[in-house]
């Protein structure tokens, strides 16, 4: 009798066995060698290869021959990114789920795999939330709808499911710093194996994050009043789900702000600037980004919400509001100023600090009476070093406050109850709707907060009404439009405009860590010349956008890319060439243009024909030797607006006689510069502005046996000229004398081929205008 191993039976049992499994303990079986098993073949490996030839010999009879492989195979896929073949495999009942390289031996890929077509692999990004979208399958071939289950390989965030409609999907993904491992699994009942605990259709994602903080953050606060009870506008149902405390306005702000990031940093992307976006001041708390966290409570970096009280009752503050509610209130802007003091007070900025804060109001109140919204307000803007942006909490409701809620949010066609909370410029007439208002509108004042003004399209135009696009690949009924709503593509979806974008990627807020440092100096300077305006930047040259006569917003502009390395420092300007970029009704208008650098400092010229006419030339007296006959008046720091102010102007003394020498300048100031007095090597002077300020002024002495000039002059200035420096041929600079923490910064450094020949200006109480005087 054979030994009980050499049983045919027992061989039949163990061959099938070893045909149903791929992962083989067998270290000779080609699996643990690296090699691929031909595909369609039945024979198992172990025996092919002749791991025991005793075993061959008593079978050889029944295994001689493998049955013939078929004919017909599914085809194989080029994956979207090419790097790797997909095979379907839907219905091959007991196969695992596909393994990521070097984690087990590789199988085929279902071509119903997702497909992120947002996001390529081992990207980096620099945010919390990541925005990804991608398909299942080919979407043109076959329409699926399903769910998109979404997971880390180390578990630290709990998996978030998303729909899939019509083959497509976005989804949201909770970043850490460092490597994310991701998982993306499809599921739909049309296909096999989505049901089954080890599903195959899937696919997955590496993506790397580096937070940002090399950039100044942008706060995120909430402001009450000094009596405020913590509450915010709630429909009962709500109230009882989920409470309108102050607990669940700071996850629902947090969530919001959130959004915005996500949005911003996948326009940036989009416009090929790169996954930027404003980084939030984080805390160490409780998180809130998942039901998971909170029923564990565990803690989490997350975006940390400022508690603000003003020294304002909730009575004043409602008072307030209705009496801004009348067209002929005299301050309209009371609110943004209550608000810009307690910011100032809680977050003490010191001299020079910017600091950006936008604030969620959440005293706001629905008056069904009155039919207005008190206590609210919605502006953004800048004063002083302060940058705010206010909105109220009228539709705070409807927000979001996990990952879990953001698909039902914007999904949530329960009518607006006018009687507990407003229909916001009777665009909210639905939960999902409310929230567009609510978190767009605040995105939008954020936006100007950050510098932007309104535009022909986009946030800055009201495009937040469509805000719930860019997350839901289908959008519900819309009340707004009475449209019954459909899926979505991106062509249909919310959008930063391309300029603000241009602006975003020069804005402190929005530096990488990996962006080249960049000049201090961000300023921009226009210098009339010989055939039209040369535009110059320490930092270089961005873009700048074209206005035509009676134009409110932009529509046409010309941009400078810097991301191939090719700054341009300097950049000349002809009047004929803007004007052929706008339409024939507005080139003969007045043409404003507005110049941006790299480091976000900003030029506007309001009348570009005017800079570079006659009244911007000067001519020189025939008889000086050497010298052109035309000299230039450089773009006026200042505003030359104060009380009495008189124009100042003259070429200097060593640049009309070539036997005198400038030898000293003397400076007259206090908190802003009083006058400017050029003393020569005959002790003869000449007096830009006046003598005030510090009796005797300062003095700096020229090298005048190298034969050191002036070359330039830094010059910090708003309404007036707060404080100058001067720049010499010998690379010194005098001390910046006057307050040299007023106003903006400004380098006046002529064009190639051109020299400081005098000083222009003007002066009232103090200088109120500066620049230079310039020729070949």
């Amino acid at each position: 009798m054979a030994p009980s191993f050499l049983n045919i039976k027992n061989l039949r049992r163990r061959s099938r066995a070893s045909f149903r499994t791929e992962r083989s303990t067998d270290t000779s079986s080609d699996a643990s060698q690296g090699t691929t098993p031909t595909s369609g073949s039945v024979t198992p490996p172990s025996i092919a290869q002749q791991s025991d030839p005793a075993l061959n010999l008593q079978l050889k009879d029944q295994l001689q021959s493998p049955p013939p492989v078929p004919n017909t195979r599914p085809p194989l896929q080029s994956q979207i990114n090419g790097t790797a073949n997909r095979l379907s495999v839907s219905g091959m009942a007991g196969l695992g789920s596909p393994v990521q390289s070097g984690r087990g031996p590789s199988l085929p890929v279902s071509q119903y795999s997702p497909r992120i077509t947002s996001v390529p692999d081992n990207s980096w990004v620099y945010q919390k939330i990541l925005l990804v979208s991608g398909t299942i399958g080919d979407p043109s071939q076959q329409s699926l709808d399903g769910t998109l289950t979404v997971s880390r390989l180390d578990d630290s965030f709990p998996p978030t499911s998303w729909p899939v409609c019509d083959s497509h999907f976005k989804a949201l993904v909770y970043m850490m710093p460092g490597a994310n491992r991701l998982r993306f699994d499809f599921a739909s009942p049309k296909l096999a194996n989505s049901g089954s605990s080890n599903p195959i259709h899937a696919s997955y994602l590496t993506v790397h994050m580096l937070p940002p903080i090399n950039a100044p953050p942008l706060q995120l606060a909430i402001l009450l009043a000094k009596d405020s009870p913590g509450t915010f506008d709630a429909v009962p149902a709500r109230i009882e789900r989920e409470g309108n405390g102050l607990e669940t306005a700071i996850r629902k702000f947090r969530m919001a702000a959130y959004l915005w990031q996500a949005f911003t940093a996948e326009q940036m992307s989009r416009n090929k600037l790169g996954r930027r976006a404003f980084r939030f001041e984080e805390e160490w708390t409780t998180g809130t980004s998942n039901q998971r966290d909170r029923e564990y409570g565990t803690m989490r970096s997350e975006a940390r919400i400022h508690i603000i009280r003003t020294e304002r009752t909730l009575a004043e503050l409602r008072d307030l509001n209705r009496a801004q509610q009348n067209p002929n209130a005299a301050d309209k802007g009371a609110l943004f100023g209550i608000a810009a003091d307690a910011a100032r007070d809680y977050f003490k900025p010191l001299p020079g600090q910017k600091q950006y804060v936008s604030v969620l109001i959440l005293d706001s109140h629905w008056d069904k009476d009155s039919k207005t919204i008190t206590a609210h307000a919605a502006l953004g803007g800048g004063v002083g070093d302060l940058q705010l942006a206010i909105f109220g909490s009228h539709c705070l409701q409807s927000y979001p406050t996990t990952f879990e809620e953001v698909v039902p949010a914007f999904n949530d066609c329960t009518p607006t109850d006018t009687h507990f909370v407003a229909n916001d410029c009777n665009e909210a007439g639905s939960s999902w709707e409310a929230a567009n208002i609510g978190i767009g509108a605040h995105l939008h004042e954020t936006g100007h907060l950050l510098g932007l003004p309104h535009r022909e399209s986009g946030v800055m135009l009201r495009d937040y009404v469509r805000l719930n696009r860019s997350f839901v690949a289908r959008e519900a009924y819309s009340t707004r439009t009475s449209s019954k709503g459909g899926p979505v593509s991106q062509e249909e979806e919310c959008t930063w405009h391309r300029l603000d974008c241009l602006r975003f990627r020069s804005h402190p807020c929005f530096r990488l860590p990996n962006d080249p440092s960049l000049n201090p100096d961000d300023s921009v300077q226009a210098w009339p010349v010989d055939g039209g305006v040369m535009v110059t930047s320490s930092t270089g040259i961005a873009y700048l956008e074209i206005y035509g006569e009676g134009d409110d917003v932009c529509h046409h502009w010309v941009e400078y890319p810097a991301e191939n390395g090719s700054i341009q420092r300097h950049v000349q300007l002809s009047e004929q060439e803007l004007r052929n970029r706008l339409p024939e009704s507005k080139r003969k208008g007045k043409l404003r243009i507005c110049v941006w650098s790299l480091g976000g400092g900003e030029l506007d010229i309001d009348d570009f024909k005017k800079l570079c006419s006659k009244e911007s030339t000067l001519k020189l007296p025939s008889a000086v030797p050497g010298i052109p006959k035309t000299a230039y008046r450089g773009k006026k720091l200042g505003n030359s607006q104060m009380e009495g102010s008189q124009p100042h102007e003259f070429l200097f003394t060593s640049t009309l006689r070539q036997d005198r020498v400038l030898s000293r300048i003397i400076f007259y100031h206090g908190f802003a510069v009083d006058g400017l007095e050029f003393v020569y090597d005959d002790d003869s002077r000449q007096l830009f502005g006046k003598r005030g300020g510090k009796e005797g002024g300062d003095a700096f002495d020229m090298d005048i046996r190298r034969g050191e000039y002036i070359t330039g002059f830094y010059v910090r200035s708003g309404f007036w000229i707060d404080a100058i420096q001067v720049l010499t041929s010998l690379g010194r600079r005098s001390p910046l004398f006057g307050n040299a923490h007023g106003g903006s910064a400004h380098t006046l450094i002529p064009p190639r081929g051109y020299n400081i020949v005098g000083v222009t200006g003007s002066c009232g109480p103090w200088v109120d205008g500066f620049s230079v005087i310039i020729c070949r």
